[in-house]
């Protein structure tokens, strides 16, 4: 089994402005590559600097989504299945960059580690630290990579349980 943890964090309420992206790939129960991309998204107006720490001014330089997609798309390539926390927005920003840069979206399905984490530990609430919490695992919420390691490690003790 072999999958690829996301995480996208936004710069504001458009899905096309992800700004960040951590990406952790897992076979067979190990991590084997985690990533982390600064995203110039197509807009300078950000909200969520709040959230995440991220400014305009730490991705003004970086390259697009477009830039970045020949690498992204690499380690997502190959990939049984993405996971991610709330997997439905991830999934929408994934789509949404897609489309707006006119490359192609992958076809894996996406598996939502809160539905998982509900379903297999019966932890509520379940945002992330809260998972994280129950289970042990070091978190440095809204952190791209971070969360995307957090994911992948809650698919792999899930599948341990």
């Amino acid at each position: 089994m072999k999958f690829v943890a996301i995480d996208f964090e936004t710069a504001n309420y458009s899905p096309t402005s992800a700004c960040a992206i951590g990406l952790v790939t897992v076979e067979n129960g190990t991590i084997l590559q985690q990533k982390h991309f600064l995203i110039c998204p197509p807009s300078s107006e950000f909200i969520f600097t709040y959230v995440h720490g991220i400014t305009w001014e730490d991705v003004a330089a970086e390259p697009n989504f477009a830039q970045l997609w020949p690498e992204i798309s690499e380690i997502l390539a190959g990939a049984d299945f993405f996971a991610a926390h709330n997997a439905s927005f991830d999934r929408k920003v994934l789509q949404a960059c897609c489309e707006l840069y006119q490359v192609p979206s992958p076809p894996q399905t996406f598996t939502c580690t809160v539905q998982l984490a509900r379903r297999t530990w019966g932890i509520r609430p379940t945002n992330l630290p809260n998972v994280c919490g129950y289970l042990d695992i070091e978190l440095e919420h809204h952190q791209a990579l971070s969360d995307a390691h957090a994911c992948a490690q809650i698919v792999i003790k899930a599948n341990q349980n």
